[in-house]
């Protein structure tokens, strides 16, 4: 079992940035990938990142790319998601995922283990 807390959330103006942590705690971490999810109510889990077990290589959705950027310290159990430029379609409850095996990334029910969420809002 891996449980997994993201914080960092919170309101922020266009433009500007946050930085989401997700801390995960039992099995070892460094045998995970690790993703990030956004949903907006109404809509399905959207894929936002994702990152390989040593953090060697990285993949973003096209509607983040070039302003977010994850990253994982494997010494500290933690994934980050630092996020600039944001704009008002950022705003999401925004969700990090881990997984074990080869998986099609942008596919949440691919992923084993999920967090519960931070709220990120992004006003206008």
């Amino acid at each position: 079992q891996v449980q997994l807390v993201e914080s960092g959330g919170g309101l922020v103006q266009a433009g500007g940035s946050l930085r989401l942590s997700c801390a995960a705690s039992g099995r070892a971490f460094s045998g995970y990938a690790m993703g990030w999810f956004r949903q907006v109510p109404g809509k399905e889990r959207e894929f936002v990142a994702h990152i390989r077990r040593s953090g060697g290589s990285t993949y973003y959705a096209d509607s983040v790319k070039g302003r977010f950027t994850i990253s994982r310290d494997n010494a500290k159990n933690t994934v980050y998601l630092q996020m600039s430029s944001l704009k008002p379609e950022d705003t999401a409850v925004y969700y990090c995922a881990a997984v074990s095996g080869v998986v099609v990334i942008e596919r949440p029910n691919e992923y084993d283990y999920w967090g519960q969420g931070t709220q990120v809002t992004v006003s206008s």
